[in-house]
């Protein structure tokens, strides 16, 4: 950036943090009501935590279909009591049935098809999660995953007159839009109707694959926002089970929470590497050009000395391309990509861009104010990205960038935060000129501004 002026481990208990604990507790026994709970509950796979213990409700609250950034967003009275009218309406009584729309029978988490939702207390941003269930004809339902719809649950033998999918069978993204990867399935998988289906959801940014009965039904597929295309998801919420208008029955829900390595490496090979070359050696500046000196390999990583700077480019050029890498900043590290740089110059505005490299609490560190467009993974001056998908200072973050005619996607730890075309901007910060924004080919590389920012795993991909 420019200156601001211009799968294995120890069994663990996650901490239960939620809105109305106590309340819960109560709740949950009156859910546990309808029935006994299994003497012998399924332990949790190793380095996995049950989120439904088997006998009650405890951990778990009300929901619905909202969004839940605006949740998170109201004053705590009124999300409270928002929460709490959830609640209350999971335990509301059947009069046909005289038992709630939750309860707890034989160890089995069932809802009648009706009520709210049943929602953790806990987000989640990163995860691994398992889960057993089991339907009835005409059922509909299905998995919220970080409060967003969903992954789809229903009967695939119900005449579809709707034209909905339901052929297809059940583990899609269904919301998302038409035509997108995972919107539905790749194989039918579901069980016949008696028996317990299987599901596998992993889930980084909002990169989600999902495996129903050990059959690859999503590959590696962005989970869109429901409530809002244009923004991604959040970077964390909560898992969210589904109720409509047919029971069903859920057990062995199990999650692991996936760390930055691993999420790293998920990301670095997702579809595999076809095309990918590696364009540093992680020994020296073998192909690369520019004031080298100002630089130093350390670890097996590109880093920008400290008090250092300039731009360090391959010495080959593209055109369209995708680039991964990874990257790590110091609190309030700067740094940038150069994308299309011509090999003088000042990328920004000589490349095609410069793509922001910047510590998410950067204006807090250097009490500065920036532009929306000066934030990471912004087009310099041109385009803002979305902001909060950043991992803390220190940490190893995960960036796709995929460079293809004007356009520019930039992907981090999972998430896009930016996709627009360049050619398109009218209003530039400063109403300073981009001379170098239509630009076809170039140099890649690194943009320094004085700070120890470093970079590895760089990979290039042309299209």
């Amino acid at each position: 950036m420019r200156g601001a002026g211009t799968l294995t481990g120890m069994i663990h208990t996650l901490p239960r943090r939620g809105f109305l604990s106590s309340a819960l507790v109560g709740a949950a026994l009156l859910l546990g009501v309808g029935g006994t709970a299994l003497a012998q509950v399924t332990p949790p796979p190793i380095g996995f935590t049950a989120l439904f213990n088997g006998s009650d409700l405890m951990g778990w609250r009300g929901g619905d279909t909202f969004d839940y950034r605006k949740l998170m967003a109201m004053p705590e009275a009124e999300r409270a009591k928002m929460v709490e009218k959830w609640t209350s309406q999971m335990h509301e009584v059947n009069a046909k049935t005289g038992k709630p729309h939750w309860y707890v029978e034989n160890g089995e988490l069932v809802n009648d098809g009706f009520g709210a939702y049943a929602s953790t207390d806990q987000p989640y941003g990163n995860f691994e999660l398992m889960v057993d269930y089991k339907t009835v004809a005409k059922a509909d339902s299905g998995i919220y995953l970080r409060g967003v719809p969903q992954v789809q649950i229903w009967d695939h033998t119900e005449a579809d007159t709707q034209g909905l999918g339901r052929a297809k069978g059940s583990g899609g993204l269904w919301n998302n839009s038409p035509g997108q990867p995972g919107k539905d399935p790749l194989v039918l998988a579901d069980k016949p109707f008696g028996e317990w289906n299987s599901f596998r959801i992993v889930m980084v940014g909002a990169r989600v694959s999902v495996w129903l009965n050990g059959k690859a039904v999503v590959e590696h597929a962005n989970l869109e926002n429901y409530y809002d295309r244009k923004l991604a998801i959040p970077a964390a919420g909560p898992i969210r089970l589904q109720t409509h208008g047919g029971e069903i029955r859920w057990r062995n829900i199990f999650l692991r929470e996936i760390g930055a390595d691993e999420a790293n490496s998920i990301l670095s090979h997702k579809g595999g590497d076809p095309g990918f070359k590696p364009v540093f050696n992680g020994k020296d500046f073998t192909g690369w050009a520019g004031p080298l000196d100002n630089y130093e390999i350390v670890d097996g990583a590109i880093r920008c000395k400290a008090h250092k700077g300039g731009t360090i480019f391959t010495k080959d050029e593209y055109a369209d391309f995708v680039v991964r890498m990874e990257f790590k900043l110091p609190p309030g590290g700067n740094n940038g990509l150069a994308i299309r740089y011509p090999g003088k110059g000042d990328t920004a505005y000589d490349g095609m861009c410069e793509l922001q490299v910047l510590d998410e609490k950067y204006e807090e560190i250097t009490k500065s104010k920036l532009d929306p467009r000066q934030v990471h993974g912004s087009a310099y001056g041109m385009l803002a990205a979305q902001r909060g998908y950043q991992r803390p200072a220190g940490e190893w973050n995960f960036q796709e960038v995929t460079v293809k005619g004007s356009r520019i996607k930039v992907e981090l730890n999972g998430t896009v935060i930016l996709d627009g075309d360049v050619s398109q901007v009218k209003d530039l910060m400063a109403n300073s000129p981009h001379p170098g924004k239509d630009r076809v080919s170039g140099h890649f590389g690194f943009a320094g501004h004085n700070d120890p920012v470093s970079f590895r795993n760089i990979r290039i991909k042309r299209l």
